[in-house]
């Protein structure tokens, strides 16, 4: 019987995915990690809807202990909080000081999910790994689900063929309602359990408020991209992406308005107004750290540069220093630095950059 260790995350997809692999014969065992430690980090949760203010994390492990005895599986648990704050955290932190919008969930599963957790997972004897992913893997190549809202080789694209060895993805051709109908069939206690959504060491947690724990506020100007004017104060650059709508500051203002750029130097933010305001706009970028899953350089497929966001038709230039040139004619909104620019050649993800440059017209746009 091969033996496959199940990454159990106390939500209803892992539990699912590992209740599959037992019914099609496999020897499962679940595996818990804990990469983040809200009590060393002086910051619970909040949330009032946790009893007795319990850690989410800790929630989440006495869910995971609960669907593993309803599973009848074992469910070991390992820490990696070291190594998350040292891969993924510092890394954060440092793409916000830039002024970019990090991507911690591509570092997590580059480094965490797809490299420690396989070394422990074979430390148990594993024949091979598996997630509750939405995403299907044959032959080193990764491909996306059956339910397109769900898909997310968007988040993996960022690990190797390498990593994708002995990796079993069994939630691939289901959709999220076949998941729950699965849940509740067996009563899983998490079958209901709300999906997790942001940044996972933030869950519930207020943006803004967790993040000046580790990086000072510093307000400065909001500037009118167009006029040059000063419209407005912002509360720190780090808690501004690019395409933002929402609480940008200018609450009085009755036209729409987006963060379209920052300039960390002057620690300024620019924002543009109207939906197609030209200044939201590029036609082109440059991606840098570069991963192809299976090293296939094509010239022409479709690229997302954000998650759930839109697939545009690109060209490729390949460039020196592991970087491309990514051709979108059609123009994108919001392309964002530090964002992944994830490559798709039709089903298949190719892999990933992380936009450094954004252009348009052959010029380099001045307010990114």
């Amino acid at each position: 019987m091969k033996k496959v260790v199940v990454g159990i995350s106390g939500g209803v997809d892992s539990a699912v995915a590992a209740y599959l692999l037992k019914e099609q014969g496999y020897d499962v065992i679940g595996l818990f990690m804990r990469n983040w430690d809200s009590l060393v980090n002086n910051d619970i949760s909040g949330n009032p809807n946790l009893q007795n203010d319990i850690c989410p994390q800790e929630q989440d492990y006495n869910d995971a202990l609960k669907a593993c005895e309803i599973l009848n599986i074992p469910l070991k648990r390992v820490d990696f909080i070291k190594e998350y704050w040292d891969y993924v955290f510092t890394y954060f932190l440092e793409e916000l000081k830039k002024g970019h919008t990090p991507n911690p969930d591509l570092m997590c599963n580059k480094y965490i999910k797809f490299d420690l957790f396989v070394q422990e997972a074979k430390k148990l004897g594993a024949d091979y790994i598996a997630t509750g992913h939405y995403a299907n893997c044959q032959n080193g190549h990764l491909y996306k689900a059956k339910d397109q809202n769900k898909d997310q080789t968007y988040f993996l694209a960022n690990v190797t063929q390498k990593q994708l060895e002995n990796v079993l993805f069994p939630l691939g051709n289901l959709t999220k309602t076949e998941v729950r109908q699965i849940a509740e069939k067996i009563n899983l206690n998490v079958a209901h359990k709300k999906d997790s959504t942001g940044i996972c060491f933030i869950g519930e947690r207020n943006y803004q408020k967790f993040i000046q724990n580790y990086l000072r506020p510093n307000p400065g100007d909001i500037i009118n991209v167009e006029t040059k004017e000063v419209i407005g104060q912002h509360n720190g650059l780090m808690n501004y992406t690019i395409g933002q709508r929402r609480n940008v500051g200018l609450s009085g203002q009755e036209k729409r308005h987006y963060v379209c750029g920052k300039n960390v130097e002057k620690n300024l933010l620019y924002v543009a107004f109207g939906d197609d305001n030209e200044y939201l706009f590029s036609d082109e970028c440059i991606i840098e750290n570069v991963n192809l899953i299976n090293a296939k350089k094509v010239e022409k497929c479709q690229a997302k540069f954000r998650y759930r966001g839109e697939e545009y038709d690109v060209s490729l230039e390949y460039l020196d220093n592991n970087e491309i040139k990514v051709k979108y004619p059609t123009k994108a909104k919001a392309v964002t630095p530090g964002q992944a620019c994830v490559l798709y050649l039709d089903n298949e993800c190719l892999g990933c950059g992380f936009i450094k440059d954004v252009f348009k017209d052959g010029q380099k746009l001045w307010y990114l």
